[in-house]
């Protein structure tokens, strides 16, 4: 149930972002403390403001409320992905070469399945990543989950 709410929300959004110069990273349908909720993460090039949040929760909320396809009662939230951004994409690996990424792996790579260095090039379906000096090759396909890293 939860895998068919988000692929129908991201069909449903993905116009509406494209539209308003968005980029869907993520959506989320869970139930946690307060009830279910239906999260999205949008991003641009220039970062989100308040107010693209606020224009996708309007827009996306009438559209919900039309198509009426979840059954519980949800909170919809909408949000920038934060310092600690999810890569999702080989486009998203790209756009952040030379930025330092933790990437886990479904299978271990050199004994490890746990990343933490700076995207050198993300090509076709390989992603180099330097970490401690040395260079590590990732293929993509191998990526389980990938975040930026915060860097102070």
């Amino acid at each position: 149930m939860v895998d068919a709410v988000n692929k129908r929300v991201e069909a449903i959004a993905l116009p509406v972002l494209e539209e308003l110069g968005l980029e869907l990273v993520e959506v989320q349908y869970r139930r946690e403390q307060s009830g279910w909720v239906l999260r999205l993460i949008i991003d641009k090039q220039d970062g989100v403001s308040l107010e693209d949040c606020a224009t996708v929760s309007r827009e996306l909320s009438q559209l919900l409320d039309i198509e009426d396809f979840i059954e519980q009662a949800y909170n919809l939230e909408v949000s920038s992905p934060g310092l600690d951004r999810p890569l999702k994409s080989m486009a998203d690996f790209q756009r952040f070469t030379g930025s330092k990424t933790k990437i886990k792996t479904i299978e271990p790579i050199a004994g490890e399945r746990v990343f933490i260095g700076r995207i050198q090039q993300a090509a076709g379906e390989t992603i180099i990543l330097e970490v401690d000096g040395k260079q590590v090759t990732i293929p993509f396909p191998q990526v389980a989950k990938a975040r930026l890293e915060i860097e102070f």
